[in-house]
């Protein structure tokens, strides 16, 4: 009985702690350039293309554009952090760098040079090449997603120009 009292009061509950379904990002630019042609940059321009109130325009009317973001460094390292007794290697890191800035054409910088990176440990074993490399490629494109999500996250917080 209580169970079913409650249960209709449960949304007013949520709505009152400020929870909200994620929804699209809103940004306070309606046109932008991404001239750069990296993995990033195009899985970029394919989530803002996808957004309802953002024109994605070419890299050639760049200068038509409220803002333009431009990829200063897409960089994938894979580094040795693991080795056994013999030497072998046994555990890598894999990281993706992205260095980016946002200004307007006019040259004003609304977020100045900025460093984001992504890292994930991948074990290795010599018996299971081909699946390593898949599930390499598999994180290499899981890491340039969350890095997406971040620079959409930080192109929201954009203040009005």
């Amino acid at each position: 009985m209580r169970r079913r009292a409650v249960l209709p009061l449960l949304p007013l509950l949520l709505a009152g702690c400020g929870f909200r379904l994620r929804s699209a990002p809103e940004f306070s630019f309606r046109s932008i350039a991404v001239p750069a042609n990296t993995g990033v940059a195009n899985e970029l321009r394919r989530n803002l293309a996808a957004a309802p109130s953002i024109q994605v325009l070419p890299a050639a009317q760049a200068l038509q554009a409220d803002v333009i973001l431009d990829v200063l460094s897409d960089i994938r390292e894979k580094v040795v952090v693991g080795l056994n007794a013999s030497g072998q290697v046994r555990e890598f890191q894999l990281r993706n760098r992205l260095q980016f800035r946002l200004r307007t054409p006019a040259g004003k910088e609304l977020i100045p040079s900025t460093e984001l990176l992504q890292t994930r440990d991948v074990s290795f074993n010599e018996s299971a090449v081909l699946a390593k490399e898949a599930e390499e490629g598999l994180l290499y494109r899981d890491m340039q997603t969350d890095l997406v999500q971040q620079l959409l996250r930080r192109l929201a917080a954009v203040p009005s120009l």
